[in-house]
């Protein structure tokens, strides 16, 4: 059995690649399932086809000005002819998201994912972590330091590349969240399988 999880992203200045990356890994650490990076600057029919043959799409895309970024808008929008056929139904979708303030109202743009995801009728999983450095013991090294529930929520200083930004927390932070979604995308293809036998 082989699952394919798709993360699908733009990225304006490095900081959401370091995330999809990290996406990457934590879905790559499932046995039995295969990521695939997708970037909506580079969409090609192959990109495409690799999209509506995953078992699971993770969006991502960087938050300006309270919303999801251009590019991602227009990949968003060029969906909506698979829309109509409802090629995506019950595939499963998660999200993360980036910005260079702690709040950046970063929840606005999950919002719009998880909106995305749910006119294609898709099955949204959320990120499955307790908030992390919310407490006078915590640290801003804590996984979901920025506390974000609908995906991940990931802070890049400004004035550093995705070499730096954004920290190790929110890298290991999406590593879990491609792990979760990987998972669940094994566990929910099984489960079909073996309704399928027993029918």
């Amino acid at each position: 059995m082989s699952i394919l999880v798709s993360i699908v992203y733009h990225s304006g200045y490095g900081h959401t690649s370091v995330l999809a990356r990290s996406v990457q890994s934590g879905v790559a650490s499932i046995e039995g399932a295969a990521p695939h990076l997708v970037d909506v600057t580079q969409m090609t029919d192959r990109c495409w086809e690799i999209l509506d043959a995953s078992d699971a799409i993770i969006f991502g895309s960087p938050t300006y000005m309270g919303a999801v970024s251009g590019p991602f808008k227009t990949f968003m929008d060029r969906t909506s002819g698979i829309w109509f056929q409802r090629g995506w139904q019950d595939k499963l979708a998660a999200g993360f998201t980036v910005s260079s303030s702690q709040a950046g109202d970063k929840f606005a743009t999950l919002s719009q994912l998880a909106t995305l995801a749910a006119q294609h009728g898709m099955l949204w999983i959320s990120l499955g972590l307790v908030p992390g450095n919310n407490a006078s013991t915590a640290s801003i090294d804590d996984i979901n330091r920025i506390g974000g529930s609908l995906g991940v929520m990931a802070q890049a200083n400004a004035d550093q590349g995705g070499d730096v930004a954004p920290p190790e927390a929110d890298r290991e932070t999406a590593r879990l969240l491609g792990q979760r979604v990987a998972g669940l995308a094994v566990r929910f293809a099984q489960a079909v399988r073996l309704e399928a036998v027993t029918i």
